[in-house]
């Protein structure tokens, strides 16, 4: 049987020349494959392409503009989480090199970083890398006392002072940016009654 014999009965479905069915279909299968850009038209803003929408077309829109902003603020929260968990493993790795960072101190204190020697290399090198970390140190003799950033191990009774004072920094206190890592630890003068 040849295709020139074949004669479709009623309910057969006729194809195109291409034997596609999309020919068949007619005018009606392009409105199916709207796009986005059909939608929103190349020249007209959203807001006046949401107005002219026929209703279907309109809760479409309002569906992309919702599901858009969702999008983005999916994103934001990422980024946000993804910073927060730098700066806390950043954090942990600063935490760690305090107690080296004390020593260094203490040893600078005592004379043993001379100018020129391997230890003092190794002390600069370090700092530096603490420093490029973003790591910074605060608590020096002079300051103004703060609770908030300043831990009080004693308190010494000064006349003539009139509001608390750090006279001596027994641990100097570090934060990374707004996190405290740890607190400087001070000897305070305070007025004498």
């Amino acid at each position: 049987m040849s295709d020139k014999d074949f004669q479709p009965e009623d309910g057969d479905e006729v194809l195109g020349e291409e034997g596609s069915e999309a020919n068949a279909s007619g005018p009606d299968s392009q409105e199916d494959s709207l796009t986005i850009e059909d939608i929103l038209g190349t020249e007209q803003s959203d807001e006046a392409a949401v107005a002219e929408a026929p209703a279907e077309e309109h809760d479409l829109l309002l569906d992309l503009k919702r599901l858009q902003a969702e999008y983005a603020n999916y994103r934001r929260r990422t980024e946000e989480q993804r910073e927060a968990e730098i700066d806390r493993a950043k954090g942990s790795v600063a935490k760690g090199l305090l107690p080296v960072l004390d020593d260094l101190d203490r040893a600078d204190k005592h004379g043993d970083l001379a100018e020129g020697s391997p230890l003092a290399a190794i002390a600069e090198k370090l700092r530096g890398v603490v420093t490029r970390m973003g790591v910074e140190s605060y608590g020096a003799a002079g300051d103004v006392f703060d609770p908030q950033q300043h831990e009080a191990i004693f308190q010494v009774p000064t006349p003539g002072v009139e509001a608390a004072a750090i006279i001596e920094v027994v641990e100097v206190g570090y934060r990374l940016g707004a996190i405290e890592l740890r607190p400087a630890k001070v000897v305070v003068a305070v007025p004498a009654e």
